[in-house]
């Protein structure tokens, strides 16, 4: 079995070499093919499958060696192309119980909404059984309402939350399109760190200029990150990889500029 993949990517190269095609991302899909033929006849971390990898890397290394240093390369797409094909299975799974989370989130995200307006409704009944009080302690009433209500560290766990959900679904795109997710799905995932993204965005007064440019960097990657999927593969990773760098980059920096606020 393993021998017919390496006879088959063999053959495969030498074609796509006679036509004047051979690049990086051919190498890539010449494999994954390959190793998708037959890798679901084996177990999942089994060695058989462990070996139909390392052969059709192998095969790949014995076809391109005589170009000496540059060879990193072709390595590199080739295992990348036997990874996504023996992943193909379980990447369809983890995006089947993805979508069961998020199911999941939108129904903790309204039965939260829920209960904030039953707090809401609650804290709005106090304030109007309190008018017929004194005025000290009506203005008491509605300070404490309005200090429950403005909590900032009910908002700073909230931005904390939007943040590291962002990060996620940046995380997630960059896994997707490494491992053989669709377009669609890698778009979903933008999206969701795009709407994350926004929650997480400081008040405007709060904003000094250079996280301003931050935030103004991040929106282009993300709309980058967007056009690079209809393009090549690997101009989507490099977008990706720089749209996760820069998240993360950001969220340090506010975390910093919160610490400093606080001491100020």
């Amino acid at each position: 079995m393993t021998n017919n993949i390496k006879e088959k990517i063999t053959v495969d190269l030498q074609e796509a070499r006679d036509a004047g095609r051979l690049r990086t991302e051919t190498i890539r899909e010449i494999v994954k093919t390959a190793v998708s033929e037959v890798a679901d006849e084996f177990q999942a971390g089994s060695s058989d499958l462990n070996n139909l990898v390392k052969d059709a890397v192998s095969a790949v290394v014995e076809n391109c060696q005589d170009k000496g240093g540059e060879i990193k390369e072709e390595v590199t797409v080739a295992i990348e192309g036997a990874l996504e094909a023996v992943n193909s299975k379980r990447h369809e799974m983890i995006v089947k119980t993805q979508s069961e989370l998020k199911q999941i989130q939108v129904k903790l995200e309204h039965e939260e909404e829920e209960l904030q307006q039953e707090v809401d409704g609650i804290l709005a009944d106090i304030k109007q059984t309190s008018q017929e009080k004194s005025d000290f302690i009506k203005d008491a009433i509605s300070s404490a309402i309005n200090t429950i209500q403005n909590s900032e560290e009910v908002t700073l766990l909230k931005k904390r939350y939007a943040q590291l959900q962002a990060q996620v679904a940046v995380i997630r795109a960059n896994l997707a399109a490494r491992y053989g997710g669709r377009s669609g799905e890698i778009q979903d995932y933008l999206d969701e760190a795009k709407t994350w993204y926004n929650q997480a965005l400081p008040q405007p007064e709060t904003v000094v200029t250079q996280v301003k440019e931050k935030h103004s960097q991040i929106e282009n990657k993300l709309s980058a990150a967007g056009v690079a999927i209809a393009k090549k593969e690997d101009e989507l990773r490099q977008s990706l990889r720089e749209l996760l760098l820069a998240t993360a980059d950001l969220f340090k920096n506010q975390e910093s500029a919160s610490k400093e606020t606080e001491v100020k």
